[in-house]
């Protein structure tokens, strides 16, 4: 791999503490939801949702990337991700992620192959490929 850019953060405390990116645009309190047994301290976020917001971020581009390569005439491209947390039968913790792709502008079979073409190239959907269940819908609007 070239790379091209590397982020940098620092975390202390795990999901009890505290996260900062190197530049210092992500500074957050880190805490364990209450569902999840721990304080759900307010104002403070979770890996989980980090991730969601990479992701969502990151496979939005993916699909904006591939509309232009593809020479698809997309108006805007909104991403929702959830990423849930749960125990492995095996033993230990796992993810699984939805995503849901709204395409506006193109038919419901444009957008399919928008959506398929970002997947396929995006980073995030490269590092879980195989990994963790990524489930997508689109909706085209």
């Amino acid at each position: 791999m070239k790379t091209l850019y590397t982020a940098k953060a620092h975390s202390e405390g795990g999901r009890l503490g505290h996260t900062r990116s190197d530049d210092g645009v992500i500074d957050l309190k880190i805490t364990i939801p209450k569902v999840m047994g721990g304080p759900g301290a307010p104002g403070a976020t979770t890996p989980e949702d980090l991730f969601a917001a990479g992701y969502a971020a990151c496979f939005g581009s993916a699909c904006d990337f591939m509309a232009k390569q593809m020479k698809v005439p997309v108006k805007k491209v909104a991403i929702d991700a959830q990423v849930a947390i749960g125990s492995l039968d095996g033993g230990g913790f796992g993810l699984a992620v939805l995503l849901q792709a709204m395409i506006e502008g193109v038919s419901e079979a444009e957008a399919n192959r928008v959506v398929e073409a970002a997947h396929r190239i995006c980073p995030y959907s490269n590092a879980t490929r195989n990994n963790i269940r990524v489930d997508i819908s689109v909706k085209a609007t």
